[in-house]
């Protein structure tokens, strides 16, 4: 049958509604990243209005504004790369939908930062430069706001290129050069950043290291025995308690502060009891789940689920309890500067300070949070609710072991670390398991080098991104920042 004018009509008209629909779905895709940019803008434009409304009268009012400002930039972009260390592992393995993790780790990143927050952080970030060197009140505002401004842009250019970097780094390396500029290099506490630097190592080692040896725990004791869930019913519990003591332990030192102080010897108390009533508790709980489970590795994700999702809203308050204090604080010392013209070695943070850095945190986590949360939970190496569990628990056993040390550790470093441990601790296994298997048959392992490199576990070029990330972080952000105070002092001067 021949088509007739009215039924090419429709099909030109089909075709050219087709189009249309294609041209709106580029539109939206390309347009997408620019309503986040709306909303965070929006959200920085409100921070500084409120500063100007309730800061008004307040000296050096400008100056104030301006900071409030520079705090909710560096807050969102706290929310869109710190955060994903804590979240990224339970993501990766399942465990949390993208949904549910924003929303745990926004509400647990917020509680932490306006519950436990600490009330006093060093103005100059852990004493990196002397405050008494610095001449003026000025040159110390403009140091600290160059300080902010520069982390903060670090901080974003990390996030744009997929490498999740400390926020805490961040901030020093913007002190440091900041001072140097201000004040020469004699400014400078040398050993102390020494010491900072040493943790660019220490960090993702040990943390590495301890998820790797409770992988090869969790290998040896539960998922190559010929029995898994009776294996489990014993080993979970035991895994569990030591979570529960472990952060116990790190929020009685971290998280805690504000409500009162303790040492390491009372934290350690504090965890073993909480860690021994929490296996005792656990033991009948687990054995009632497991029954009726099939003799797999599915069974043990399972049983692993809940655990890992509460170690990640854990790490989630600890976090805001601790780097958030740690990163507003050049904005509290500026405020501080500004009202008592003195630049002082430590300072209360104000309320509202703490306000912005928890509401920044929450937006630029739900914005922007996404895509680092994918880099760490899948895209480095594949994690599973066992694995992802390992990272988690390092990660708080890492802070205390260094706490215990006096080492000087990044949380950032140390998930990451946890995540490059866990999946380094595979490719040895297997590898171990293929050569053993090989010489068990009397073969030798021919296998080209092209196809070894293809079964890595580990994705080298997201390792040598992150590595080189964190290695420029300081010196980076001290260059930046040294540019920023020399503008701002020619500006003003």
């Amino acid at each position: 049958m021949s088509e007739t004018p009215d039924t090419n009509q429709w099909k030109t008209l089909d075709t050219d509604l087709g189009r249309i629909s294609q041209i709106e779905y580029a539109t939206a895709f390309v347009s997408r990243p620019l309503v986040g940019m709306g909303i965070a803008l929006v959200f920085i434009v409100l921070t500084g209005l409120a500063a100007g409304v309730f800061f008004g009268s307040f000296p050096n009012n400008t100056v104030v504004i301006a900071a409030a400002v520079f705090g909710a930039y560096m807050a969102l972009n706290i929310g869109a790369n710190d955060v994903a260390n804590n979240m990224g592992p339970a993501v990766g393995a399942n465990a949390l939908s993208m949904g549910g993790a924003i929303v745990i780790a926004a509400i647990c990143e917020s509680a932490g930062a306006l519950l436990a927050g600490g009330d006093v952080v060093s103005t100059i970030s852990k004493g990196i430069i002397d405050p008494t060197s610095v001449a003026t009140e000025s040159a110390f505002i403009w140091a600290m706001m160059a300080a902010l401004l520069s982390a903060a842009l670090w901080v974003n250019l990390a996030t744009r290129i997929g490498a999740p970097v400390s926020t805490t780094h961040s901030v020093v390396g913007g002190v440091m050069g900041a001072g140097i500029a201000a004040a020469g290099f004699g400014a400078v506490n040398w050993p102390t950043m020494g010491t900072i630097a040493a943790s660019w190592v220490i960090s993702p080692v040990l943390g590495g290291a301890i998820a790797a040896a409770f992988l090869a725990l969790i290998n040896t004791r539960i998922i190559y025995r010929d029995d898994k869930i009776s294996a489990a019913r014993v080993w979970v519990p035991i895994l569990v308690g030591i979570m529960a003591g472990a952060f116990a332990a790190y929020l009685s030192l971290k998280g805690l502060k504000r409500v009162i102080e303790i040492d390491m010897a009372h934290a350690l108390v504090i965890g073993l009891v909480l860690g021994l009533g929490t296996w005792l508790l656990t033991m009948p709980l687990i054995r009632r789940k497991s029954e009726g489970m099939e003799n797999r590795n599915r069974s043990l994700k399972t049983l692993f689920g809940l655990p890992l999702i509460l170690s990640a809203a854990l790490l989630s308050f600890a976090h805001g309890a601790n780097d958030v204090a740690n990163a507003v604080g050049p904005l509290a010392a500026i405020v501080h500067a500004s009202e008592t013209h003195a630049a002082a070695g430590e300072v209360a943070i104000p309320p509202w300070v703490m306000v912005i850095g928890a509401f920044g945190i929450s937006f630029g986590l739900f914005l922007f949070g996404p895509k680092l949360i994918r880099m760490v939970g899948s895209q480095i190496t594949k994690l599973d609710p066992m694995r992802a569990y390992c990272v988690a628990l390092s990660a708080a056993i890492t802070v205390i072991v260094a706490s215990w040390l006096g080492l000087p550790v990044s949380s950032t470093h140390i998930a990451v670390g946890g995540v490059f441990g866990v999946g380094f601790f595979r490719e040895w296994y297997m590898e171990r398991r293929l050569r053993n298997g090989l010489a068990a048959q009397g073969k030798v392992d021919r296998m080209p080098p092209e196809e070894r490199a293809r079964r890595k576990l580990v994705r080298r070029s997201h390792f040598m991104t992150i590595v080189a990330a964190w290695v420029i972080t300081v010196p980076a952000a001290a260059l930046m920042s040294a540019v920023i105070f020399y503008l701002l002092d020619t500006l003003t001067a």
